[in-house]
């Protein structure tokens, strides 16, 4: 199967990582904002050690966390795409959606939009037949964006994340899930 390198959508483009993305997405991850619901902010070496695990992944299984442009104003918002889950808990082996985007892109429904395309992505051309994300209870932001796209809680299912330390205040993570049968399709998604 032939996967594409691009997917646009209404205002978005989510397109491989270039080596120009490195810079702000450095500056994203070195962002307490941006950091605040993870254990801490990242250095530009293990930014840049992330982003290669990010390329690694794309190459590795033809998928992952698209590099987010806004054409004809940012080349580099943010990412937002689809990973194989690595640590071990009871809803593993699966595939999350996540996203992460700089301040100024927040608020404009970016994350949304994008992670809607992702989803058509993961049901339609991978034919996965669940997609699961997770973060901290209090981050409202990024769990409005999941009840947005169609995702569900079920809080019986929360979680110790097993790569936070224990006694962390943010090791305990909610856990979100959408199937095939239960998404609503997306008809303005372009996969090029």
């Amino acid at each position: 199967m032939r996967l594409p390198r691009e997917i646009r959508t209404e205002r978005l483009l989510l397109r491989r990582w270039v080596t120009s993305d490195r810079e702000p997405f450095a500056a994203m991850n070195a962002d307490a904002q941006v950091r605040k619901y993870f254990p801490g902010r990242l250095s530009r070496a293990e930014s840049d050690a992330s982003a290669a695990r990010i390329s690694a992944h794309f190459e590795d299984h033809g998928y992952g966390f698209w590099a987010v442009e806004i054409p004809g104003g940012e080349p580099f918002a943010g990412m937002v795409g689809l990973a194989l889950v690595t640590f071990e808990a009871p809803f593993t082996p699966c595939v999350e959606i996540g996203w992460r985007l700089a301040v100024p892109y927040w608020g404009h429904g970016y994350a949304t939009e994008a992670a809607q395309a992702a989803l058509v992505f993961g049901f339609d051309e991978l034919r996965l037949d669940e997609i699961v994300s997770f973060t901290v209870p209090t981050n409202l932001r990024s769990r409005r964006v999941m009840e947005r796209i169609g995702m569900t809680h079920t809080p019986a299912e929360d979680f110790d994340h097993p790569n936070v330390y224990e006694k962390h205040p943010l090791r305990r993570h909610v856990l979100y899930r959408i199937n095939r049968t239960d998404r609503t399709r997306s008809t303005s998604v372009d996969r090029s």
